[in-house]
């Protein structure tokens, strides 16, 4: 890794829309080639596509609640890139509510497509990536976690919780094994990022506010030049950390 996106190709997952999309804009922006993905918003992917341009090599269509949803995503993509992917950015995720009081039904299934998404999924790319990034000398996975993985969330979230601290065990891991193949591992850990997922009325877009020091959520692009910086190797001795972007409303 040389501290530079140019010339290298990038998968980044949930890139339809939100922090992924920025994250392809921006990794383009450098002249790294990117792979996106898209689930129900195919439209908005393609048309990502279309405005990236020759360096956007073409989106593919995923549905991660699938079992093995995240290993047949990396195949195809590493059939759009000829063989070889540098970088991948595990982006995607879904927030199902999961309370107590809900049916053992409700329970069970939301718990189980919570962690499906956000975790196995995760989990199958990397292990879908790893084989070859060591044969080629290495690379960098990029795993977007939450502020929740550390400090837990709402009665209501407790799977997406317990699978963003799995995320960020799953990077922590990777980076200490698989280090001396010169694969770099990294963590994302947001708050609020002002995207479709965030609150959307302005009584909860002004709680949300209130608990952020500085007073206002994450844009998508500052996720993205973060995720930027750490793929482009010019500080690889950060592997296996996790970098807090939630406006100090969390701090560790």
């Amino acid at each position: 890794m040389s501290g530079s996106l140019t010339g290298k190709t990038a998968l980044i997952t949930g890139s339809s829309q939100g922090v992924g999309l920025a994250c392809a804009h921006t990794f383009a922006q450098q002249g790294c080639q990117v792979i996106l993905h898209g689930n129900r918003s195919m439209f908005e992917a393609d048309k990502a596509v279309q405005d990236i341009g020759p360096l956007a090599l073409g989106a593919v269509e995923a549905n991660l609640l699938l079992p093995g949803a995240g290993r047949d995503l990396y195949d195809q993509a590493m059939r759009l890139a000829e063989g070889r992917i540098d970088i991948v950015v595990n982006n995607a995720g879904i927030d199902w509510d999961s309370p107590l009081d809900a049916s053992d039904e409700t329970w069970e299934a939301n718990w189980a497509g919570v962690l499906q998404v956000n975790l196995m999924a995760v989990a199958d790319i990397c292990r879908a990536a790893m084989p070859g990034m060591v044969e080629r000398g290495g690379g960098a996975i990029i795993n977007i976690s939450s502020r929740a993985g550390h400090r837990g969330e709402d009665r209501d979230h407790m799977a997406y919780a317990a699978s963003k601290g799995g995320v960020l065990a799953l990077t922590k891991t990777l980076a200490r094994q698989w280090g001396a193949d010169n694969i770099f591992a990294y963590a994302i850990a947001p708050g609020w990022i002002d995207t479709r997922m965030a609150p959307q009325t302005a009584t909860a877009r002004a709680a949300a506010h209130s608990e952020i020091p500085i007073g206002k959520m994450a844009d998508p692009k500052e996720i993205a030049s973060m995720c930027a910086f750490l793929a482009s190797g010019a500080c690889v001795s950060a592997t296996g950390s996790c970098v807090d972007i939630n406006g100090a409303s969390y701090v560790r």
